[in-house]
C-alpha cells in the first residue's frame, strides 16, 4: 500500500512541478494579494488540479483524441482564455500596499474562472496528464490504483500550498519595480503559450 501511495507522490510532484500557467498564476496571487487570498487561490487551483488528475487517471484525454471536435473546442477556448490572462497581467498595475479586503463576490468569481481556465483549458495538460496518469494505471494491480491516485491528490495539495507559503513570506522583500517585471514576465509568457494553443488549434482545423 505504502509503496503504491508513495509512487503517487512522487509522480504527482513530478507531474505538477514544471512551471506552468497553474504555478505562475498562484505565484502572482501570492505576490499580489494578502496570504489569505493566496491560500484562498491555491485550494481552488488544488481543486481543479486534483479533478483533471482524477480525470485523466479515468481517461478523459483519450475521449480528446477519440473526439476532433472536442479537441478544436477545447483548442479554441483555451488560446482565448489564456492569451486574455497573459494580457490582464501584463496590463496590471502593482499596487503600493498589497491588497487586504477586496470585493469578494467578485474576486470570487474571477479567481475560480481563472484557475479553471489554467487547469482544464489546458489540451497539453489533459492529453500529457492522461498519457502519464492513465498509462501508469494500467501498469497497477488494480486493488492499489487508488492509493497511488490519493498520492498523486496530495502532491497536489503540498505543492501549490507551499508554493503561496513561501511566495507569500517573500513577498515583503519584493517592491513594485521587481513586481512589475515579475508581472511582464509572467504575462508574457502565458501569452506566449495562448498563441502556442491557437496555433496548434489552427493546424487542427486546416
Amino acid at each position: 500500500m505504502y509503496k503504491y501511495l508513495l509512487q503517487g507522490l512522487l509522480l504527482g510532484f513530478a507531474y505538477v512541478a514544471p512551471i506552468g500557467t497553474q504555478n505562475i498564476f498562484v505565484i502572482n496571487m501570492a505576490i499580489r494579494k494578502s496570504r489569505l487570498k493566496a491560500y484562498q487561490v491555491a485550494f481552488i487551483t488544488i481543486f481543479f488540479d486534483i479533478s483533471l488528475a482524477l480525470s485523466c487517471f479515468l481517461g478523459v484525454g483519450v475521449l480528446m483524441e477519440r473526439f476532433k471536435l472536442l479537441k478544436i473546442l477545447i483548442l479554441l477556448l483555451g488560446s482565448i482564455a489564456v492569451i486574455y490572462i497573459g494580457a490582464g497581467l501584463v496590463r496590471q498595475v502593482p499596487e503600493v500596499q498589497f491588497e487586504e479586503t477586496v470585493d469578494m463576490n467578485k474576486s470570487l468569481i474571477k479567481i475560480i474562472w481563472t484557475c479553471f481556465a489554467v487547469t482544464w483549458l489546458n489540451p497539453q495538460a489533459l492529453i500529457d496528464g492522461s498519457l502519464l496518469l492513465g498509462g501508469m494505471r494500467a501498469s497497477l494491480p488494480l486493488d492499489m490504483s487508488s492509493y497511488f491516485i490519493i498520492g498523486v491528490c496530495l502532491a497536489s495539495f503540498i505543492w501549490f500550498t507551499s508554493l503561496a507559503t513561501i511566495t507569500s513570506l517573500l513577498k515583503g522583500k519584493l517592491n513594485i519595480k521587481v513586481i512589475k517585471i515579475i508581472n511582464l514576465v509572467c504575462g508574457v509568457i502565458i501569452i506566449l503559450y495562448g498563441f502556442k494553443l491557437a496555433y496548434s488549434f489552427v493546424k487542427l482545423v486546416i
